[in-house]
């Protein structure tokens, strides 16, 4: 049974509407929830690319890239959960796992599916929720990972067009 249909959800995944590449992130996070992050994505086997700039290297340890310098470039994590669905992890702080998806790639109920399972999986590992707020919004989560219900839920309600 799916967490979200996309008939009640599609609003949400609407470029236009979201922005392209909404903030999804794990508020209340800590060096040992990014590193456990890191571990489900090696664990998975989802295909990733870590990289400082346009320099692609081994994926560090979360201490090691959260104790970057502040001036250096900010690293990314590319994870592809399935071949066709991208998220990109920023390693912008310490207390908040961050990462963007394209919701382009997100389009009907079997997109949304991945994407329900690639929530699901970081919300229990991590035993935190995980929350997507649109582009630029941050504070203002639309759908999410709940811990209790342990499903992807609706945070926000769907705007009618």
């Amino acid at each position: 049974m799916a967490d979200l249909l996309w008939d009640d959800v599609k609003c949400f995944f609407d470029p236009d509407l979201m922005g392209s590449l909404p903030d999804v992130r794990v508020p209340d996070a800590s060096v040992e929830d990014w590193q456990t992050v890191l571990d489900l994505v090696a664990e998975k086997g989802w295909k990733s690319q870590y990289s400082e700039g346009e320099t692609v290297l081994p994926v560090p340890r979360a201490e090691a890239v959260l104790s970057r310098p502040a001036d250096a470039e900010c690293p990314d994590l590319r994870v592809w959960p399935t071949g066709d669905v991208l998220a990109i992890f920023r390693f912008h702080a310490a207390d908040e796992v961050d990462f963007d998806v394209d919701l382009r790639e997100l389009q009907g109920q079997e997109r949304l599916d991945v994407f329900c399972d690639f929530l699901r999986e970081i919300g229990r590992r991590l035993g935190k929720p995980v929350v997507m707020d649109p582009e630029g919004d941050d504070g203002h989560p639309v759908i999410g990972f709940d811990v209790e219900a342990d499903r992807v839920v609706l945070l926000a309600e769907p705007q009618v067009r």
